[in-house]
């Protein structure tokens, strides 16, 4: 019999000590893992045992004891491993590991270049994930989807998580009434991160990743982790900053002085009358190049007994539009610390950011006559380039609605997640997480008197909005982890509660009627009035407000407000006040279970159970239970596989997830609120008493997915080429709906489960290839491709969506809610071009009928491949979108003949059209164009220098960097990546593209240094 005898050591890699790491006896269950100095002690080790060094993304080593009492070891970094470690809910994985469909992307192949928001890192990087960026305006809002669209009502992204805190979803920037040209797209809720400050995202696609997140699961789950110190031994610094300058990369052929008045004559129109004598181009005046500057700096420590990531970072962006643009200043704290003997750990990640937005007057929904972007377009370029010119006519200058508004949103926002995590047993980990997400906004908007031709309340008269909003996000988690290895296999399991609360409190108001020329002037005088009505209601439970102060009734101006109160007070400056207040709450509480079983390293199985109970929900169903299964089988490891295959797994899930977004916010479905009081025609006050704002619905159930899922993981020379595939379907049930009630009613909507199902089902594949790869030369290619089909399935209605704006354009819409076709769907004219007098004609008749194409894309490419040579590196990326149409609202509402005829500029393709000055400007296909496109989003060129050992930097790269530099598309309007917000009857909407901020093209010059 061997003789036992106690073996210690260190484990260590190329930055220094390796805590955490796993040391095992080869064959049993006996093990341990490594403290933070990397030390490890294990007894009772026979002399002639082999021990195992292993730790996730590091080449495993097995080492003979031969009778020593001490070994080191030195970990070496598995390149294709170590790239495949991917974040999972309450724990980490690697994909050779991994049962359910998971993808990350590191810090190393983020995109590069002037990047706002986390999700430019990511896009087109992985297969089944779509993210549009809605406009070019800088920090604008973008759409990321996972596996399609899977409901009606919300907003379809997914859930983020970032340090270990799920997010609320929704807005945290705030909004603003519409004065009849602003109101413009929301802001993105993760504006607040600083990109250089991310390690890692990972996305979890399939049931078995996203069912342990139950409720919020089922649009997929992107997981965001932040830098730490830890392998910084002895403290380093790093500095990133850069510089970028940007452009429009597109912009309309529009008529110039000659075209326009040639255009007006051949029209049958008086030229001369619409002569003013210059020849402007009005998209010069606007657009600009914009400058933009980015700096971080960061200090790291990885000490004893913990770890330290302190970081500072200053952006400021400029949009390409002047006086529009973005500022942001964040602060980050990232530290780790342990106690006795290592088996406490207290962890702290904590960031604050301030985070200014300057809008241009810009809206979704403009009318008539438009916003800062269609006045730019039709406005007459005989018109001189002057701020103070009245053109006459109720017509708009755009220079006024440049440089006469302002619209300034603040938003300061802390983020914090406080753990401390014990090991009970070396098999049983607890840990309990104190989460917090705190954002106050405030948005201020205001309209100069001096601006003409404003029509949306009382002409001529200054205007200002405001909102205020304070979101709060808490979070209490606690979980048990327990790990056992036996002779030949390995058990997991994890148990946890979770409680969230999510608070939303604000203010909202709109006033007419100042007499003030300045924007700030406005801005605190209707501040005042509004807070000397709100402060006067103190205590009531009054939430909307109206307030006319002359002897004219300017009520009438709001009839989308509800519940109004007739109000008197001294001292106030404006004609008319509208606004409201409120205080809402929801609540989460969350049981959750996660069993893994692996027996052989060969076949993997898990097993996850959420249940969630939510205060949105009646109490027959308000808890929702969500469960998935899921196995793998490593057929790489099996003795009959050839040495070919590196790697090869089967992966096999179901589960089912949840939504409740549909829902909105604030327990609406059994809520009752105070009626307010109102003034009728005669100026009477009347109303008062409580109504309903919804019926209590206690049926009303969660909207559940389930997702099935069959995939491969391959890999060839050491995984050299590697590579996934993936079938899917998706089936979204009890479908989440605000619908209208019969009148009269109590209430005039009412939310309810909708007949129907929501299919997405597809496939997916991705390749990555390292060409080349030797000391000299390093060469890599990678792809993906993903092919999503969507269909609504047995719903009965018909829901008109995606309202269609512009001049003759009121009550159009362009889609239809409707059973056995895509969310999204057109239903349009057909249109056959023009008869002999230049009206349009439409061989079916003027209904409008389904034109058998949608907004959505049924399939998303990424290319990227990236080079290094010598100390020169390089990379291309290249996003496509394909199979979706987009309606070209903007050419609907400016680009016709009819509205040259009436002294408004077009596009120069309008006067070769052959449509009459008389046609009418219909809803049909004759705007509805295939989007199709590919472009390339990012090439990067940089050089790292060759540092002496005396130099006081460890690492210095310079690099410039290019975005969306080329663009392939038949789309014959600026941009067919677009989809602006026009929402009708609750439906939210895709493909729309209505003076939609142009995107830029732009330019960075970076640098990285270390010392």
């Amino acid at each position: 019999m061997a003789k036992a005898q106690t073996v210690s050591g260190t484990v260590t890699d190329e930055s220094g000590p390796l805590p955490g790491a796993t040391v095992s006896i080869k064959g049993t269950s006996t093990g341990t893992t490594t403290d933070f100095d990397g030390n490890y002690t294990i007894n009772n080790v026979p002399e002639d045992a082999t021990l195992m060094f292993s730790f996730v993304g590091y080449v495993t080593q097995e080492v003979q004891v031969n009778g020593r009492s001490t070994i080191d070891i030195n970990l070496e970094t598995d390149a294709a491993e170590l790239d495949e470690v991917v974040l999972i809910g309450y724990g980490t994985t690697t994909v050779r590991d991994a049962t359910g469909s998971v993808s990350a992307v590191t810090a190393e192949e983020f995109n590069k270049g002037n990047i706002a928001s986390p999700e430019e890192l990511i896009q087109g990087k992985t297969a089944g994930v779509q993210i549009t960026q809605s406009s070019g305006e800088p920090g604008g809002g973008v759409a990321l989807r996972i596996r399609g669209t899977t409901s009606v009502r919300s907003n379809n992204n997914p859930l983020f998580v970032v340090d270990g805190v799920p997010l609320a979803g929704d807005a945290t920037a705030a909004g603003a009434p519409d004065l009849g040209v602003s109101g413009g797209s929301s802001k993105n809720p993760l504006n607040f991160l600083n990109p250089s400050d991310i390690e890692s995202i990972s996305i979890l696609k399939d049931a078995s990743a996203t069912a342990i997140y139950g409720s919020r699961g089922a649009n997929g789950v992107v997981i965001i982790q932040t830098k730490s110190g830890r392998g910084a031994q002895g403290g380093s610094f790093t500095y990133d900053g850069s510089v970028s300058f940007a452009e429009p990369a597109n912009t309309y052929d529009l008529l110039d002085r000659e075209g326009f008045l040639q255009g007006i004559e051949d029209l049958g129109g008086n030229a001369a009358d619409a002569d003013f004598g210059s020849d402007t181009d009005f998209q010069d005046a606007i657009f600009r190049t914009a400058f933009s500057q980015n700096h971080n700096v960061s200090y790291m420590n990885n000490y004893s007994t913990g770890n330290v990531r302190l970081s500072l970072g200053y952006n400021d962006i400029e949009g390409i539009i002047e006086e529009s643009g973005l500022e942001r200043i964040t602060g980050r704290l990232n530290a780790n610390q342990r106690f006795l003997d290592d088996r406490l750990n207290l962890s702290l990640q904590a960031t604050y950011s301030v985070v200014e937005d300057n809008a241009a007057a810009i809206g979704n929904t403009p009318g008539a006559s438009g916003d800062l972007l269609a006045a730019t377009y039709y406005t007459n370029p005989t018109y001189p380039n002057d701020v103070a010119f009245d053109p006459g006519g109720g017509n708009l200058n755009p220079l006024q609605l440049l440089y006469y508004t302002e619209d300034v949103t603040e938003t300061d926002r802390i983020l914090l997640n406080v753990s401390a995590d014990y090991d009970i047993f070396d098999s049983l980990n607890a840990k309990v997480t104190f989460g917090y997400d705190n954002s106050n906004s405030e948005r201020n908007i205001a309209f100069s008197r001096d601006i003409v031709g404003l029509s949306n309340g009382v002409p001529g008269n200054g205007r200002s909005a405001l909102d205020d909003l304070e979101a709060t996000n808490t979070l209490l988690e606690f979980v048990l982890n327990y790990n056992k290895e036996f002779e030949n296999s390995t058990f997991t399991a994890l148990a946890g509660y979770s409680y969230q609360k999510f608070d939303r409190q604000g203010t909202y108001g709109s006033g007419f009627g100042f007499s003030s020329g300045n924007t700030g002037d406005i801005i605190n005088t209707f501040r005042g009035d509004f807070n000397a009505v709100r402060n006067s209601l103190s205590g009531s439970n009054y939430q909307t407000f109206g307030v006319g102060l002359n002897s004219s009734n300017y009520t009438g101006l709001f009839p989308d407000i509800q519940n109004n109160i007739a109000f008197t007070a001294p001292n106030i400056n404006s004609t008319a006040i509208v606004g409201g207040f409120y205080d809402n709450y929801d609540e989460l509480q969350s049981f959750f279970t996660r069993l893994n079983y692996s027996l052989l390293d060969k076949y993997l199985f898990t097993f996850t159970m959420r249940a969630d109970g939510s205060s949105k929900f009646g109490p027959e169903n308000e808890y929702g239970y969500f469960p998935s299964g899921a196995f793998a089988w490593k057929i790489d490891q099996e003795d009959f596989m050839p040495d070919a295959f590196s790697t090869l797994k089967l992966r096999l899930s179901y589960g089912i997830t949840g939504n409740q977004d549909g829902l909105g916010y604030g327990n609406f479905t059994i809520r009752t609120i105070a009626n307010g009081y109102g003034i009728d025609n005669g100026g009477n006050v009347n109303g008062g008493g409580t109504a309903r704002a919804g019926f209590p619905e206690p049926g009303l159930q969660w909207e559940s997915t389930s997702q099935a899922n069959l995939g491969f993981d391959f890999g060839f020379m050491n995984d050299r080429l590697s590579g996934s595939f993936d079938v899917y379907r998706k089936n979204t049930e009890d479908l989440l709906l605000l619908t209208q009630n019969a009148q009269p009613s109590p209430a005039s909507t009412s939310f309810t489960n909708i007949d129907g199902n929501l299919i997405n089902q597809g496939v997916e594949f991705a390749i990555d290839y390292d060409i080349i790869d030797n000391d000299n030369f390093f060469w890599n290619f990678g792809f993906n491709i993903a092919y999503n089909d969507n269909e609504l399935q047995d719903f009965d209605g018909q829901i008109e969506s995606a309202q269609i704006s512009g001049q003759g354009l009121t009550g159009a819409f362009a889609q239809l809610l409707v059973g056995g076709r895509p969310l999204y769907s057109y239903y349009l004219r057909e249109f056959a071009g023009y008869d002999a007098d230049g009206i349009s004609i439409y061989p079916n008749g003027d209904a409008q009928e389904f034109v058998d194409k949608s907004a959505l894309p049924t399939t998303n490419i990424g290319i990227s491949t990236r080079a290094e040579f010598g100390n020169f590196d390089a990379s291309l990326f290249f996003a496509g979108q394909y199979g979706f149409y987009v309606y070209n609202n903007t050419a609907n509402a400016l680009f016709t003949a009819g509205n040259l005829n009436t002294g408004r500029n077009v596009t120069e393709d309008v006067l070769t059209s052959g449509e009459s000055r008389l046609n009418a400007p219909d809803v049909s296909t004759r705007f509805l164009e295939k989007g199709d496109f590919l472009r390339l989003q990012n090439a990067s060129l940089g050089y790292t220098f060759d540092l002496g050992e005396n130099s006081f930097l460890d690492n210095l790269r310079l690099y410039v960097n290019g975005q969306n530099l080329l663009l392939f598309t038949d789309y014959s309007g600026l941009d067919p990546e677009v989809s602006t917000s026009t929402a009708l009857n609750g439906i939210p909407t895709a493909g729309i593209d209505n003076t939609a901020y142009p995107r830029p093209r732009t330019y960075t010059f970076g640098i990285n240094a270390k010392f």
